[in-house]
């Protein structure tokens, strides 16, 4: 994948965006002379207008003159560049140092921090979850406990996020949090702030032979972790699986480049997507390499409304290289490329440059990816089973010719609960690959 690695490893001068909306993502760009292309381009338009600059000059003296508060230049100046990216098309964004810190941060997958998972629970904040090897789990934080001051700060009617937000910080830092457990008294727990590595892919046998492979998000790293679970779960099954679920609902988006990665895992050949746009370096081609390591197995690809940008991607390429049967509901419909410009003071500019096609040609915006077969979400309410009267109950009744054990009434195990029982969807697309399998065989 050399023309894939190069473009991980340049740096962050000019990036490729995929996302939906409030789920940025970024990437390193082909080459740094696209910013120079789009200068060179301003450059050569007519000359700028004068009567709109003279009354963007008025308003701001009139806005600093009348307003019912002192507003300063610089308050002014941002808020007018905001508005000038917003006005574009909903993907655009003026960037100030805190959003472009969390995109950077959101596309990595690692921040600093300790490592819980948190919930909101009649207004308080409870621990959800530590997360393995990081300073919660080792400072025995567990789930279940609720956080009921940050810093000797009293969380209680503070949002989620702001919560979040003064739990992360700079690596290294030490931050003191107040507990309560099982409703005892509080104790404070003192952790210092580590990098935390978050996955954006988790996979599971949902049963033997068959695979469960679902990416929450696109990040820098989604590739890497989509080839180790393929590789799991063959050695989990102890030999070639059955057939794959690709669960992509309500994946916001995130980098191209993982999203060609992840089609690459599946497909021996073929065009993955391509964009078009008015700079020469928005133009980009993306094909297999032929590092199939799905093995060619059945795959059932679920999408919904929620799936959206480099979800679409995979989506779309998997299923005009015919590699797989996409079910679902139709999915969100962004097929823009942002393109990150980073500025002066920790700034940057998030702006669409180019769209995304799909190996047939289709450009997905507005639109979406629409599903071989529709499944719509619905409820599973599991009946009990009568458990009738069988001929092994029966006296005297006669062995089985074969030699095989008695299955009287009540002999049956007890499933273990699986994430297929309770969502129609899932069990849908396994049920489909449980049919291929048993045709295949035949």
């Amino acid at each position: 994948m050399l023309h894939l690695s190069r473009l991980t490893s340049l740096a962050l001068t000019i990036a490729l965006v995929i996302g939906a909306p409030l789920a940025f993502a970024d990437q390193a760009a082909p080459s740094a002379p696209a910013a120079t292309a789009a200068t060179s381009a301003a450059t050569t338009r007519a000359p700028l207008p004068l009567d709109e600059l003279r009354t963007f000059a008025e308003v701001m003296d009139r806005i600093k003159a009348a307003y019912v508060e002192p507003v300063d230049d610089k308050t002014l100046l941002e808020n007018a560049i905001k508005g000038m990216l917003s006005n574009l098309d909903p993907h655009s964004a003026y960037l100030g140092p805190e959003d472009f810190a969390e995109l950077q941060e959101s596309t990595s997958g690692e921040f600093g921090g300790l490592g819980i998972e948190v919930g909101a629970e009649d207004g308080n904040i409870k621990v959800v979850s530590p997360i393995d090897d990081t300073p919660a789990s080792k400072a025995g934080i567990q789930a279940g406990d609720f956080i009921v001051k940050i810093n000797g700060q009293p969380t209680r009617g503070q949002t989620m996020t702001e919560a979040v937000d003064k739990m992360r910080g700079k690596i290294g830092q030490k931050i003191t949090l107040t507990l309560v457990r099982d409703g005892g008294n509080p104790f404070d727990v003192t952790l210092t702030r580590a990098t935390i590595v978050v996955k954006s892919v988790k996979s599971q046998l949902l049963e033997a032979g068959y695979g469960y492979i679902r990416i929450t998000q696109f990040q820098v790293k989604t590739g890497d972790e989509v080839a180790k679970a393929l590789a799991k779960l063959r050695k989990d099954n102890g030999k070639k699986l059955n057939g794959i679920v690709l669960d992509l609902r309500n994946n916001p988006g995130g980098v191209l480049q993982s999203a060609v990665e992840v089609v690459d895992h599946f497909i021996t050949k073929g065009l993955i997507v391509y964009t078009k746009g008015r700079i020469a370096n928005s133009e980009l081609r993306f094909s297999a390499t032929g590092n199939d390591l799905s093995e060619n197995v059945p795959l059932a690809v679920l999408i919904n409304g929620g799936s959206a940008s480099a979800s679409e991607i995979v989506a779309g390429a998997l299923q005009d290289q015919k590699r797989g049967v996409l079910m679902g509901t139709t999915s969100f419909g962004k097929g823009s490329v942002q393109t990150v410009l980073p500025l002066n003071n920790e700034r940057a500019l998030k702006i669409t440059t180019a769209l995304y096609y799909t190996p047939n040609g289709r450009s997905i915006q507005a639109q979406g990816i629409v599903p071989d077969i529709e499944v719509r979400k619905a409820k599973i309410t599991n009946e009990i089973d009568s458990e009738y009267y069988k001929e092994a109950d029966l006296q005297g009744h006669l062995g089985n010719g074969n030699g095989g054990a008695d299955q009287p009434t009540g002999s049956g195990k007890k499933a273990k609960p699986m994430p297929q029982d309770d969502d129609y969807q899932l069990a849908q697309a396994l049920s489909l690959l449980k049919g291929l399998s048993i045709t295949r065989s035949r």
